[in-house]
């Protein structure tokens, strides 16, 4: 049973059926999946250290239920589930049974109390959700930044995972770098411009292989929606000046069999790095998608899809074929 928290449970619903806690400027985003996908963003409370201190955490929750173990869908750094709006649907539309959840600290979580969001509070955090809601092994997906997160957390709880898929996994960075060594007040700063827009648009242009302009702003304003929380900027910087997350000499510890997709012309993180992750991971395959950026799960969503289904599939068909020639 998932834990009870002393939270309020009641729920309004804004115009066109988004979620009320969502910010008001969701009305202007004009992209259809990210609209559908954002009505079905709700909060559950997460316990954190007793059953009276509760996260009201956003996710979205699967509409099927599968009898293979469940795909649970990250987000990278400074994003929010809304990164799944085309690739999520196809999953659920190819019969599995698919979670997308916001990481401690992004995303549109209640953070009103704000807790420490360091890695071992997401760590902490996202283990509560899974052993309050998921409770079975999951396949677990990260891009960029959240490969680090699905990394850190399947060496910290092997037997919350039983697979692996890392897009385009930034893994090899030192954590946040200098800016763990900023004072506050030029922390602030620079995540201040972190939720700018020209600052995001530039990011687009170089995550994808070929956007237009009205289509990076509309991708901006997806995208920096969840900054629009008062809590947001303190929730950044608690989690830069904490050192952020450092995964690169544990790589070999991953027992897990994995899965890594690589956009080819990816300008971000090279895909020399997804040659060398494929060379340390002791169980794992590599797939590049050609003509593809830094978010494959964004440029080239069927593709992407069509390789989880068939790595989440493969056991199960091996297992068929095993049966059929005995």
């Amino acid at each position: 049973m998932a834990a009870v928290c002393t939270v309020p449970r009641r729920l309004t619903v804004r115009s066109a059926g988004f979620p009320s806690f969502l910010p008001k400027e969701v009305e202007k985003i004009k992209d259809p999946f990210a609209r559908k996908l954002a009505t079905r963003i709700e909060r559950l409370s997460v316990p954190v250290h007793s059953t009276e201190n509760c996260i009201m955490t956003s996710c979205v929750r699967p509409l099927v239920q599968s009898k293979t173990n469940p795909i649970v869908l990250l987000h990278g750094f400074d994003s929010s589930c809304l990164e799944w709006r085309y690739t999520h649907p196809l999953l659920e539309e190819a019969g599995l049974e698919t979670w997308a959840v916001d990481i401690l600290g992004w995303g549109f979580s209640d953070l009103g109390r704000l807790p420490s969001c360091d890695v071992t509070s997401k760590r902490h955090h996202f283990y509560q959700l899974w052993k309050s809601y998921i409770r079975k092994p999951m396949i677990l997906v990260g891009p960029s930044l959240g490969a680090a997160v699905a990394i850190d957390f399947a060496i910290n709880h092997p037997e919350a995972v039983e697979k692996l898929v890392l897009i385009d996994a930034s893994v090899y960075t030192e954590g946040t770098g200098n800016m763990a060594n900023l004072p506050k007040w030029l922390a602030y700063a620079g995540v201040y411009l972190l939720k700018s827009i020209p600052l995001r648009l530039y990011v687009n242009f170089l995550a994808f292989n070929e956007i237009s302009f009205t289509n990076s702003l509309d991708w901006t304003n997806v995208g920096r929606l969840h900054c629009l929380f008062p809590w947001w900027e303190d929730a950044t910087v608690d989690f830069m000046i904490s050192g952020g997350y450092e995964v690169g000499a544990q790589i070999e510890q991953v027992k897990q069999k994995t899965l890594i997709i690589w956009g080819e012309d990816d300008k971000i993180v090279s895909n020399k790095l997804g040659v060398r992750l494929h060379c340390q991971l002791p169980n794992a395959t590599i797939r590049q998608i050609p003509d593809c950026g830094h978010l494959p799960h964004v440029e080239k969503p069927s593709k992407v899809a069509k390789l989880i289904e068939e790595f989440v599939q493969e056991d199960r068909l091996k297992e068929l074929e095993y049966i059929s020639q005995v």
